[in-house]
């Protein structure tokens, strides 16, 4: 039975690297007492993958984790038992059975997520810096400096936003996420701040990621659907 974990990641845990957030997982489900399933070979390990790990620092309500069990357990029993065993900063909310197949991978399906960015106390720029967002949002082209790993390139970010907006000091961003394409709110903010002439500072912001989606549309209309909403309780 192939299933789909939700799990949101927060407090001190937000400083924990992705890697470690699988080991955690590996000890969890075993202490739960899941029947996870595991590869074969001379290296056997559970059959497990993440639909887009969390960077380090940012807080999530919306972590997904795919695995693989043996013998059938109900969603709210195995909930409270990944939480009984588990530590203050991860808590698992969903417990799904999805369809088998790779095209239901989790990691395969990411297409948007949603953020909230907010400025860390004392990080706020002192002048008003909420009533140009609509403006920027409504920009036809937003260029940007991309860097990558091996270079950097001038890019148009306007067509991987896909709701910004502000509230009372929060920033609500809807992003394309992914393989295919992916934008991280930093950049957004970056860019956004510099267009109305205000500096960014190193590590101003508290971001947290509120859902992710897979796109069940079409080249011509998107239909973002949460990954959660992919699978059904398991009774």
């Amino acid at each position: 039975m192939k299933v789909r974990v939700k799990f949101s990641k927060y407090g001190i845990m937000k400083f924990i690297g992705h890697l470690d957030v699988m080991r955690y997982f590996q000890k969890a489900i075993r202490r739960a007492g899941i029947d996870i399933a595991y590869t074969e070979g001379l290296s056997p390990h559970m059959v497990m993958s993440f639909a887009s790990p969390l960077g380090v620092g940012l807080t999530s309500d919306a972590e997904y984790m795919d695995i693989e069990i043996h013998t059938p357990i109900s969603s709210a029993d195995a909930t409270e038992a990944l939480n009984r065993v588990g530590v203050e900063g991860i808590k698992v909310t969903g417990f799904y059975e999805i369809p088998e197949g790779k095209a239901n991978k989790a990691m395969t399906l990411v297409a948007a997520a949603d953020y909230t960015l907010k400025f860390r106390k004392g990080y706020a720029p002192k002048t008003d810096w909420q009533s140009g967002i609509s403006h920027f949002y409504a920009q036809n082209s937003i260029m940007v400096l991309k860097k990558t790993k091996k270079s950097e390139k001038e890019v148009d970010i306007r067509p991987m936003i896909y709701e910004m907006s502000v509230n009372g000091g929060i920033v609500f961003m809807k992003l394309a996420s992914g393989s295919v394409a992916n934008l991280k709110p930093e950049l957004v903010m970056d860019a956004y701040l510099q267009s109305i002439g205000i500096t960014p500072d190193p590590f101003a912001y508290e971001i947290n990621r509120c859902e992710v989606y897979a796109d069940l549309g079409t080249e011509k209309a998107r239909k973002l659907v949460p990954l959660s909403d992919l699978g059904k309780e398991i009774l």
